[in-house]
């Protein structure tokens, strides 16, 4: 295995932390636009819900599939060739777009840009505890990471309307963003990264990868991981369809209640970084997931008048609970393996970001309606208000937190 020097690297932290926020703005400006991609494919190759919903699971896919069986790699070859691999050929793939033009195609597409997003992430996630100097901080930074990537997911729906209005397809979000990935590569290539060095341990291998799915801790974080993705996905893929049809006084709110709902989580990324710093991360986790379900269950019961208000508004009790999850769950290990622990956790983020808006197409399509599916997303909500709040009660993590800010942080103190 590997594990960082107390040398090298350390005057580049800045400059690390920034890249790292701009690959997650980066991606985003892809992965968050397929609600509004979705109506767009609908017309254009007149597919149902379901059909359409491949969009979101064919990429979740291929990072669940890169996290889960390459995410060893940022342990094993390190973080900086992992980040750069993934980068290569997300640009490249991403240059691909324009030369599709059908449905299958871009579904090919789709999965190998989730692919190398897989890769680069594991690898930029590993990097995050590198340059930490404590779980805390670790906890703050990647509610930062987390808030740009927030950002990545205004601006690149806001690219999307913007071309679909201007006559342009879609598809030219992806060179664009190509365009961008391929400046993010040279600044890969030129930032001096915290050296590593091989330990005595167990070899840094997909065997030891897949034994970390017995790991409790790896379990319980992989699980709220799943639920609370599965939980936004359902605004972030569905919500403009279910808000299509709105008619009432807010249609100004219904026609961006989309670009306010990740205005709302990016505002409260940034907010989290430093709530997450003062207050219990437990407790705080379990009250906004209250939050969350309440908003769910408020749209499924008052209907579309009501969930033009609450949906997008939930996007503030969102934002905290992703990154202060993950980070948790990657600090909960020693840091020669968080590539691997990031690389699980990942995948299971994508299953749930693949599987919940597939069975929402799935009974939306059945009963003619997205607001069945919604019900179905309440429940995912229920599911991760009960998981966190048991966390609260219990709080299993806190000894293992402890023991790791000393074992593994002492070094960066001294």
């Amino acid at each position: 295995m590997m594990t960082q020097t107390a040398h090298g690297g350390r005057s580049n932290i800045a400059l690390i932390k920034t890249l790292t926020y701009l690959m997650f703005m980066m991606f985003a400006m892809t992965t968050d636009s397929v609600g509004v991609i979705i109506p767009q494919i609908i017309r254009e190759f007149r597919l149902s819900m379901a059909q359409a919903s491949s969009f979101q699971y064919v990429t979740m896919l291929g990072i669940a599939i890169a996290g889960l069986l390459l995410g060893f790699l940022a342990d094993r070859i390190g973080r900086k060739r992992s980040i750069v691999l993934g980068l290569v050929l997300f640009t490249l793939n991403s240059y691909l777009f324009v030369i599709g033009d059908r449905f299958a195609i871009f579904i090919a597409l789709l999965f190998f840009s989730g692919c190398a997003i897989g890769i680069f992430k594991t690898g930029a996630l590993a990097l995050i505890g590198d340059i930490c100097t404590s779980t805390a901080q670790h906890t703050s930074t990647m509610n930062m990471v987390e808030g740009f990537f927030g950002v990545g997911s205004i601006i690149g729906p806001a690219i999307v309307i913007r071309l679909v209005a201007a006559g342009v397809s879609w598809e030219w979000l992806y060179v664009i963003v190509a365009t961008v990935c391929a400046s993010l590569v040279v600044i890969a290539l030129l930032v001096k990264y915290p050296s590593t060095r091989p330990t005595e341990s167990e070899p840094v291998d997909l065997v030891r990868t897949m034994k970390m799915l017995k790991d409790p801790y790896v379990v319980g974080f992989s699980a709220a991981a799943f639920f609370y993705v599965a939980t936004e996905c359902a605004i972030y893929v569905w919500m403009p369809t279910l808000l299509a049809k709105y008619h009432g006084s807010a249609t100004l709110l219904a026609a961006y209640a989309l670009s306010v709902f990740f205005i709302l989580r990016a505002a409260g990324r940034f907010l989290g970084g430093w709530l997450i710093a003062q207050v219990p991360w437990a407790g705080a986790l379990a009250l906004l997931s209250l939050c969350i379900f309440l908003c769910f269950l408020g749209s499924v019961y008052g209907g579309i008048n009501v969930a033009v208000y609450l949906l997008p508004a939930s996007g503030l009790f969102m934002s905290v609970i992703y990154p202060t999850v993950n980070s948790k769950g990657i600090s909960c290990f020693e840091k020669s393996e968080h590539g691997a622990v990031a690389g699980v956790i990942l995948f299971f983020t994508c299953a749930g970001a693949a599987v919940g808006p597939f069975l929402m197409g799935l009974i939306s399509d059945h009963f003619g309606t997205p607001r069945y599916g919604f019900l179905l997303a309440t429940g995912y909500a229920a599911v991760l208000f009960v998981g966190l709040a048991a966390n609260w009660s219990l709080n299993p993590a806190r000894a293992r937190l402890q023991r790791l800010d000393i074992s593994e942080y002492a070094a960066v103190h001294s």
